[in-house]
């Protein structure tokens, strides 16, 4: 850093961007800080798309030295979905000398008090949105997510849902008071006098696991909440998205220094390939916090296993959209096809299951077949996804192998109503690109049901066969109890039906989306507004972001004393 920031300079300079973000959260109305738009980037010392660009490739090929204690070796190995290797290295390190270091900087953050602490983490988001483009790559080459993608999902949306951490942070911290005067009347006898101190207090060190589909989206929320609460941060990237977080603990250690705190506060730890030491850091007693995005299998597992720490999970769940009737019928296939192209389907919130009843269903157009609700919709998805620049545009590219290889055994689980076409990305030749596939079930059918209750994570979803809107409806109700849900949709024009999904959703705590045929898709989710997950269903054991998100990551810890 050029200067060190003084506390009256982080306050002035960070204060008014809290305040209105602690206006949002208590509104929900819209608002964020950080341009959605490329062109928005280029002045005040940001980077415009040229210089982003040029950053991010002069990080190929180099070693990125974060400065940390205990590196004992350097970790590479990042391949993009689209194809080129990264070669970028990274600190490996000997966690026995580095969480030490760490813990030993708590005491300063803890007593800098809640507001410095804030201001410190809106100094790092501002520093990350001055880098936006160069991320934008970052978060690409890593998730394959396309671009523009990358760009406003790994960029201002990951950023608002940090400033939103830290705002609901400041909220409980200072629910509180610092101090207060405590006085009991005793009669005729003096006053029960006592002088109060409030502090609140870290639980430990956070570790915070991360996700290969969106690495700051995803991690930002709880890298934030706890460090805002005065916890340090060991962030451990997925072994195929380091990049990203790499350059996040990058400027957060430069901010914390420049601040006057200890830069160890926020450190990394990369891991050789097949090391897993996911497991290992997870059940170390330093660890008092994790948060984690991923498979359902070891989400279960950390909050099995790793007693000594509160543990957040966002897992898998069984997305599912019933379709009761709708006044917009070329509306909700248009939204729909959206919603499955939109990153080839590899959201933790993109529909899986489509219920819908088999006599079929009352439309603005006259009523239509199950059969014809599931080809209209494969027509969409076609014509949505027919120019292949579009398709690219919209698709980016299969993360992994594990999810190609889900794709194509889908097609062999009932009969196609929309195959899946592969499609060549002009740019990167070696990206695996391809358009979702749509298979029709029958939800009578035990076979059927083994396929439509999993998760099958990637550009696949299943048109299930109902006996009737009511029977959607409880189908619904078992989903999201036995297999949780991210999200639910629905369309209908009939009250009752609506009544019903909305009571499903308030009894099994699902978030909800009706009738959506315009610009809002059910997948996406807006910080300061919307809650992403609720923790009440199998999917997510915590909502982003809400007070319970933030508030049992410290504890008040009072001081009497007589006055």
């Amino acid at each position: 850093m050029a200067a060190e920031l003084t506390a009256h300079e982080l306050i002035a300079q960070h204060r008014p961007t809290l305040d209105q973000a602690l206006e949002a959260i208590r509104t929900r109305a819209y608002w964020s800080p950080h341009p959605e738009h490329p062109k928005a980037y280029g002045e005040n010392g940001s980077l415009d798309a040229a210089a982003g660009k040029a950053a991010f490739d002069a990080l190929l090929g180099t070693r990125l030295d974060l400065g940390q204690p205990g590196t004992d070796g350097w970790v590479s190995g990042e391949v993009s979905p689209y194809g080129p290797e990264l070669g970028v290295e990274y600190p490996h390190a000997d966690v026995d000398v580095l969480l030490p270091t760490m813990k030993a900087g708590q005491k300063a953050w803890r007593e800098a008090g809640a507001e410095i602490r804030a201001v410190v983490c809106l100094e790092i988001l501002k520093r990350i949105s001055d880098r936006t483009h160069e991320f934008a790559h970052a978060v690409m080459h890593t998730s394959g997510q396309a671009f523009m993608m990358a760009f406003q999902a790994g960029g201002p949306h990951a950023q608002d849902r940090g400033l939103e951490a830290v705002a609901y942070a400041y909220v409980e911290q200072v629910r509180t008071p610092d101090t207060a005067e405590w006085s009991k009347p005793q009669g005729k006898r003096d006053p029960l006098a006592l002088t109060k101190q409030f502090t609140p207090v870290p639980r430990g060190i956070a570790l915070m696991i991360g996700c290969n589909t969106f690495p700051t989206w995803n991690g930002y929320p709880g890298l934030f909440a706890s460090l805002a609460t005065g916890n340090a941060v060991l962030v451990k990237p997925h072994p195929r998205a380091v990049l990203p977080l790499a350059l996040t603990v990058q400027v957060a250690r430069e901010v914390l220094a420049g601040a006057g705190f200890d830069p160890n506060l926020v450190a990394l730890a990369a891991e050789q390939p097949g090391e897993g030491i996911a497991k290992a850091l997870a059940t170390r007693p330093e660890i008092r916090i994790i948060d984690y995005t991923g498979s359902t299998s070891f989400g279960d597992w950390l909050e099995a296993n790793a007693r000594q720490a509160q543990v957040y999970t966002e897992k898998a769940g069984v997305n599912t959209v019933l379709v009761d009737s709708t006044a917009n019928y070329k509306g909700m296939l248009s939204n729909l096809a959206f919603s499955l192209s939109l990153y080839s389907g590899q959201m933790c919130t993109t529909p899986q299951n489509f219920l819908i009843p088999r006599d079929g269903i009352r439309t603005d157009e006259g009523p239509k077949t199950f059969d014809e609700v599931a080809a209209d919709l494969a027509r969409s998805v076609d014509g949505l996804l027919g120019d292949d620049a579009r398709a690219n545009a919209l698709l980016g590219a299969i993360v992994n192998p594990d999810v190609k290889a889900r794709l194509e055994a889908a097609a062999g689980l009932g009969e196609v109503a929309l195959a899946s076409r592969e499609i060549t990305n002009p740019e990167f030749p070696d990206a695996v690109v391809r358009t979702p596939v749509i298979v029709k079930l029958d939800g009578a059918k035990p076979d059927d049901e083994a396929a439509y209750m999993s998760e099958c994570f990637g550009p696949v979803s299943f048109a299930v066969a109902v006996d009737s809107s009511a029977d959607a409806v409880e189908l619904l109700r078992r989903t999201i109890r036995e297999k949780g849900a991210m999200t639910v949709g629905a369309y209908t024009t009939d009250d009752e039906v609506e009544r019903a999904v909305q009571e499903v959703c308030f009894d099994e705590a699902a978030q909800l989306s009706l009738n959506l045929t315009g610009g809002v898709y059910v997948n996406q989710t807006a910080a300061f507004s919307d809650f992403h997950g609720s923790g009440g269903n199998p999917a997510a054991n915590a909502a982003l972001t809400d007070g319970a998100f933030v508030a049992n990551r410290f504890r008040v810890v009072e001081v009497r004393r007589e006055a």
